[in-house]
């Protein structure tokens, strides 16, 4: 499956920074994925943010309050500094983030914010045994809110089209600072 567009560069493996810290998060999420449907649920987690050692990247934690009792998601965002470009890879404790078939990590989607406040992160994976492009696009700060906002869409036409499934806004958690 060919990536439908160009990934682009980042400009440092300081490009999430922004993220540091603890955050309440609102969740906008699409009911049915790939089926037409327009029904959405919206729910509020948590989730810290924090940097790895050496400057390689960053991982946070997801918890929701209330949505999925005892899920708990993980984000590891990598920065490859030869590459400058960021791969971000999604765990969580129903799968452990790992391919059934191989026992591998499942591909992240990979990317960077190009200079800008806006990154784009496109990678292939399959949903329910079929093929699709992934795309996250992250907002530094959300122009309603000022607050970082992610979102994550599927394409199963090679990207001619994608249907945004997920959205994320931040809020900085009460009393915390960055």
């Amino acid at each position: 499956m060919n990536t439908p567009q160009a990934i682009p560069c980042t400009g440092d493996a300081g490009d999430f920074d922004f993220l540091m810290g603890s955050w309440r998060i609102r969740n906008t999420r699409l009911s049915k994925r790939m089926a037409g449907c327009t029904d959405w649920e919206t729910f509020d987690a948590r989730g810290t943010v924090q940097p790895l050692p050496g400057g390689i990247g960053n991982c946070d934690d997801f918890i929701p309050t209330t949505w999925s009792a005892g899920y708990i998601g993980m984000a590891l965002r990598l920065f490859n500094p030869q590459t400058r470009r960021w791969s971000i890879y999604w765990l969580d404790n129903v799968t452990g983030g790992l391919d059934s078939a191989t026992d591998l990590l499942r591909p992240p989607v990979v990317g960077g914010f190009s200079g800008t406040d806006q990154g784009v992160f496109i990678g292939t994976d399959t949903f329910e045994g079929q093929p699709v492009h992934v795309r996250f696009q992250w907002r530094k700060k959300n122009l309603a809110t000022g607050s970082p906002r992610w979102e994550q869409a599927f394409s199963n036409d090679g990207g001619l089209t994608w249907e945004t499934n997920w959205v994320m806004e931040f809020s900085r958690a009460t009393g915390a600072t960055r």
